[in-house]
């Protein structure tokens, strides 16, 4: 199973060339960008471990993808995705998001729903690897 989540995410994996263009997109835009990986891809797992720092005074889409590749070297077989942050309205929102490596195997999350008294539902998540 394919984990979605993010811009792009029912696409084949980006190119390191259409990664590119993507991150000259946000510079251009004034956005910063952030590198982030995990090994647990969980949809409610928010808080991805930062590689370094958001780059907010990167003008070159050359940094990030240095970045990316030392984060790539890092954390081969980890979930990486680039974050874009816009400060235009005085604090930090994240405008795109989206996943750039990802590990040979991928965990396959379920979601399992039991039914309960008085109509109410109750969810709990069954993740194994193919």
């Amino acid at each position: 199973m394919r984990i979605t989540q993010g811009c792009f995410s029912f696409l084949p994996d980006l190119t390191d060339e259409q990664i590119t263009a993507q991150v000259e997109y946000c510079l251009r835009k004034g956005w910063a960008i952030g590198v982030e990986y995990t090994d647990d891809p969980h949809p409610r797992n928010t808080y991805w471990e930062m590689w370094g720092n958001p780059m907010f005074d990167l003008k070159d889409a050359k940094g990030v993808m240095m970045e990316l590749d030392d984060c790539r070297k890092a954390n081969p077989q980890h979930y990486i995705r680039l974050n874009a942050f816009d400060s235009h309205r005085g604090f930090e929102t994240v405008t795109m998001s989206f996943i750039v490596n990802r590990p040979d195997k991928e965990p396959d999350l379920r979601m399992v729903r039991t039914d309960g008294p008085g109509r109410s539902q109750h969810y709990s998540w069954s993740t194994t690897t193919n």
